[in-house]
């Protein structure tokens, strides 16, 4: 029974918890005025991890994960390749760093993203800013990189330039190694050469009008920097120099002539070597060099297996004037193409047709804004170039994307994306497409990114979408510019679609690749400055993302794809038979023939996903055809992905597809293009 005194005390205690709580409501009150915004921020973070790891949400917009690296594996990404084995070349080499350089510390590693082990791989040379592209056999071919860093104005320590060697002797070359010091005959400065150079012998040409045969010199070119640091050092007048180490009359055969030797910025440089990356033994190759060093080409196979080099900046930090080569994976060798066509570095080229390549005009890094930059397409039998109108915002294609829209057999690109030339802060959000089967082709503007970026990554997906993200609003991300965005692309449709928001930001230096089983991996960016205001250096981010895009969040198991015959147990040719096994062949809606990726500063030139006819049997058979078209399936290794009615793929099958032995070959010449 309660009592009075009973009914007091509880009342009081009630007064006093009723005090406590007004009291500590005021106190958080209080706190959360002070710090509302960080705790809305934390909130906020706190819903958003929650909302993005739920599976509708993932079933509408797919889902990002960092992989976890080992941290003696963790490069500074610049180039990534898929291998036919599954795995996944990560070229570093320097890795943009010039004490990596001065050390030569060159770091290559190979990851096997279905286990997601690491290996180590022994790196020849300095392979920052080289181009990389499949081969018919399997292999990488990695040629071009780094020679030398920039140096920028006021940071130069040692007067230098061009030097031009010249030899009058027409029975014999010379090679001028690194080191080879020149002396000034007036000025008797001296400067010493910065890499090895071959000086070939001089040529005897008969005169028409004497018919007398005649001498004329041969000439090369070294860059060389004066033997002393300083300013007294430099030269401002044209000079001959005696060539240090030369007797007899080797003395008078060869010399150097150098207009000023000065302390203007000095240019990355080149180098002309070459290698051969194999899967297997999981080894670089070493291969003979190109005629001309190039950092920054793009490399292109070509229908008949060979590889069209074009553009980079050479051994004197120029962009190589036109001189475009081709090398043969058969003999290992160079040549030149026979006339010239100048490209910006890193230009967009795609393959369309037998000996015909589409330039899309888009480019990465150097050239000036006024040459090269026009969209069109190269006739690589006749150099004849053919300008395609209608393109918006032309003044900003640098370090946009473009990619061949799927099915590939639509001959429809779209241009993504970019900036202005060098460090312009313009950027645009426009897409452009263009039919290339049309009588007339010409750029219309498709939807709207989901930004104004340069760098976007875009990376084609099985079921004939494309995934495009990230990218910066300004130039290497300044400002802290990173746009934190993806979408995918509906080619049918013409529609972008929201896609989840990447978890690290991405600027210059990045990428992504599609995955056998159907997922995407995005790599590296190396911003310029790590703050908005600017005034604190950026780092290189080494961390490697995996996207899993909607339809592997669809509740349901991917349909299975098994060989029966064919594929990679042989050489399938052009128009050759394919046969799988699949007890989900019933559900089976289309197969596509993917090419790996191979993609470096906004460059993935030889991305495709080819359509294949899909037959069916009862006993769970499913057969298809090689397209008899060596341009659209170029030589080499290829993925297979059977894809169901709701969009859902496989995981790939590999295939290697033969060189057509009646491919047309592209023309060359044993000598310096004219």
């Amino acid at each position: 029974m309660t009592t009075r005194r009973s009914r007091r005390r509880e009342a009081g205690a009630k007064k006093r918890r009723a005090r406590r709580i007004a009291i500590g409501t005021a106190v958080v009150l209080l706190i959360a005025g002070f710090n509302g915004p960080a705790l809305y921020s934390f909130a906020s973070a706190k819903y958003h991890d929650y909302e993005i790891n739920q599976p509708e949400y993932k079933a509408a917009k797919g889902h990002w994960q960092i992989v976890q690296i080992p941290e003696k594996y963790r490069i500074n990404t610049i180039h990534a390749a898929l291998l036919h084995t599954g795995k996944v070349l990560l070229v570093a080499g320097s890795g943009n760093d010039a004490a990596n350089f001065k050390a030569k510390s060159f770091r290559t590693v190979l990851w096997d993203p279905a286990k997601n082990t690491f290996k180590n791989i022994p790196t020849p040379n300095d392979l920052f800013c080289s181009g990389h592209n499949q081969l018919p056999d399997g292999k990488l071919l990695v040629a071009g990189g780094t020679q030398r860093y920039e140096t920028l104005r006021g940071d130069v320590k040692k007067a230098g330039g061009l030097m031009f060697l010249y030899n009058e002797n027409p029975d014999r070359g010379l090679t001028v190694k690194k080191g080879t010091r020149f002396t000034g005959r007036k000025s008797g400065k001296t400067f010493v050469a910065q890499h090895t150079v071959l000086l070939p012998r001089a040529k005897k040409v008969k005169n028409r009008r004497t018919g007398k045969v005649e001498v004329v010199h041969s000439v090369t070119r070294v860059y060389a920097e004066a033997a002393k640091k300083g300013r007294k050092h430099q030269t401002g007048t044209e000079d001959q120099y005696r060539v240090s180490g030369l007797k007899g009359a080797w003395k008078r055969n060869v010399y150097g002539v150098a207009q000023k030797m000065s302390f203007d910025k000095k240019d990355f440089q080149g180098i002309k070597d070459a290698y051969e990356f194999d899967p297997v033994a999981e080894r670089y190759i070493t291969v003979d060099p190109m005629n001309e060093a190039r950092w920054y080409p793009t490399q292109l196979t070509l229908q008949d297996g060979r590889v069209l080099t074009v553009s980079g900046l050479d051994d004197i930090g120029q962009v190589v004037p036109g001189k475009n080569e081709i090398y043969d994976p058969k003999t290992k060798k160079w040549h030149y193409m026979p006339t010239t066509r100048f490209f910006p570095t890193y230009p967009g080229l795609h393959l369309i047709g037998e000996n015909r390549v589409f330039y899309s005009g888009t480019t990465a890094g150097y050239g000036p804004a006024d040459k090269g930059r026009t969209p069109g397409i190269w006739n690589l039998k006749t150099n004849r170039f053919t300008k395609i109108p209608g393109m918006s915002d032309p003044d900003v294609l640098e370090t946009a994307m473009s990619v061949p829209l799927p099915p590939t057999q639509s001959r429809k690109f779209i241009v993504e994306g970019g900036g202005g030339v060098g460090e312009s802060d313009k950027t645009t959000d426009k897409t452009r497409i263009v039919d290339l089967k049309s009588d007339t082709p010409r750029f219309h503007d498709g939807p709207r990114l989901y930004d104004k970026v340069r760098y976007p990554s875009s990376v084609i997906l099985p079921d004939d979408t494309v995934l495009t993200t990230n990218g910066a609003g300004r130039y290497r991300g300044k400002s802290d510019s990173n746009v934190l965005k993806a979408a995918i692309y509906h080619p049918k449709s013409n529609t972008f679609k929201e896609a989840a928001a990447p978890l690290v930001g991405r600027n210059y230096h990045s990428g992504g690749l599609l995955l056998p089983d159907g997922r995407v991996m995005t790599f590296g960016s190396d911003s310029l400055y790590a703050d908005k205001a600017n005034t604190k250096p950026g780092t290189f981010d080494q961390r490697i993302e995996i996207y899993t895009p909607p339809y592997l969040h669809q509740g349901k198991r991917q349909p299975e794809l098994r060989d029966a015959g064919g594929g990679s147990a042989r050489t399938l040719p052009p128009g050759g038979r394919l046969s799988f096994k699949s007890k989900d062949a019933a559900s089976l809606k289309k197969l596509r023939l993917v090419r790996p990726g191979s993609f470096t500063h906004v460059t993935n030139v030889e991305q495709s996903s080819v359509a294949l006819k899909l037959k069916k049997s009862r006993d769970g058979r499913v057969t298809t055809t090689i397209p008899d078209d060596p341009s659209l399936v170029t030589p080499g290794w290829w993925m297979v992905f059977g894809v169901d009615g709701d969009g859902v793929p496989s995981k790939a099958r590999w295939v290697k597809v033969g060189v057509d032995p009646d491919a047309g070959h592209p023309p060359v010449t044993a000598g310096d293009p004219k």
